[in-house]
């Protein structure tokens, strides 16, 4: 069967008040979920992805995509200009041939309308989708052939999306026109139809009043991923399973965690034993013996490219989206998580952590600190440049 039609294969759903919520693992669950809800659209689509490849996954969603638009539903897509850069430039094309809109985030031609020096670092980093303003799904899955199994012609990555539900569905909607809204008028292209921002979009509390809601990161944003995670690390009192595939935490993350473990809380951190980016890799490292130090048990995941952005805290708490602990997500990206307060969800996605963790390797102090110290120096100079990524 190809692997777009795999559409029972996903995870279980779980009910947490009025919201729905399931974990959807790999490109293998999230691709053909993500199209079928695509597919089944009625009113509106929208698109909010960082990278999208010119190859078999990125022109099947494109061609799904067209097809709907040409059906009449509203559809609109955000994709960033770094994360896409390999696209062609007349990709977007049919799809805008069929009545959909695009916006390029922060492009980098100074003959683009959008350009814009000053925030030419500040990426789109979300990968998100909103379907008829009831279903939303966020994680850590690229629009790219990356992501499916190795018998399915791509690289097997590693990686966790969440699919919703309800009213968070409608707090995902509402960060997307957020975006929208700043990009509409200056990425217009000439002779478009001005179609601006719904009028009938949910407000983002600062405080959530659910179980399960939308978190997100920069702009001075209401519901702030780091300052989610800090709380959760700084209440926790049993397990805290954290699996990121850039995990270089500022400070303040830091000491959360030293200071879990001197609590008696069990912390461990699962990432990738090889990084895409050979210098995040080595900053990662740069960190693994003041971890280990401190009582933080680490693992390296074996297999292909780790890159879930997951966290567990007690089998009460789980948070899943596209939000590196790193300081390109903390200073530079927009990101966006779904958070669910629900022992049932939390201790299901904990225990496919369980797995993960089975399968890696877990990092000793004594053989680490043997490395050669050239690697040592390498190490500490990719640490020391963390913040010019």
């Amino acid at each position: 069967m190809p692997w777009w039609k795999r559409t029972d294969i996903g995870g279980p759903w779980f009910t947490v008040g009025a919201d729905e919520v399931r974990l959807l693992r790999d490109g293998v669950e999230a691709f053909p979920a993500m199209l079928e809800a695509i597919a089944n659209a009625t009113r509106e689509i929208l698109l909010e992805i960082y990278w999208v490849a010119a190859d078999a996954v990125g022109e099947k969603f494109r061609a799904m995509l067209v097809e709907r638009a040409a059906a009449g539903v509203t559809v609109r897509v955000v994709y960033d200009a770094i994360g896409s850069f390999g696209i062609p430039r007349g990709f977007w094309k049919p799809l805008e041939d069929a009545g959909g809109e695009v916006r390029e985030y922060h492009p980098l031609s100074p003959l683009r309308p959008a350009f814009d020096l000053a925030r030419v670092e500040e990426r789109d980093h979300r990968k998100m989708l909103v379907v008829d303003g009831t279903t939303g799904f966020t994680g850590g899955v690229n629009l790219a052939r990356t992501w499916l199994p190795v018998e399915d012609g791509g690289q097997g990555w590693r990686d966790d999306m969440v699919e919703v539900r309800g009213y968070v569905a409608e707090e995902l909607r509402t960060l997307f026109y957020k975006t929208w809204r700043r990009l509409w008028l200056r990425n217009l292209p000439q002779g478009r139809v001005r179609r601006g921002v719904p009028n009938d979009l949910v407000p983002l509390s600062r405080k959530p009043s659910r179980r399960v809601y939308v978190l997100s990161s920069l702009r001075k944003n209401r519901r702030s991923l780091r300052r989610e995670y800090i709380t959760r690390i700084h209440q926790a009192k049993y397990h805290i399973d954290i699996a990121n595939s850039y995990f270089v935490p500022d400070r303040a993350v830091r000491n959360a965690l030293y200071r879990a473990v001197l609590r008696g809380v069990r912390v461990r951190v699962l990432v990738p034993h090889k990084s895409d980016v050979t210098l995040v890799q080595f900053a990662i490292e740069a960190m693994y013996d003041s971890l280990l130090r401190r009582g933080v048990e680490l693992y390296c995941h074996g297999g292909p490219m780790m890159h879930a952005k997951t966290a567990i805290i007690d089998d009460r708490f789980a948070t899943i989206g596209s939000y590196n602990l790193d300081e390109r997500s903390r200073t530079k990206n927009l990101e966006v998580n779904v958070a669910v307060d629900d022992e049932a969800f939390a201790t299901y996605v904990r225990r496919w952590f369980d797995r993960d963790i089975e399968a890696a390797t877990k990092i000793d102090l004594y053989e680490w600190r043997a490395r050669p110290l050239l690697r040592r120096g390498v190490e500490s100079m990719a640490f020391a440049l963390r913040k010019l990524w």
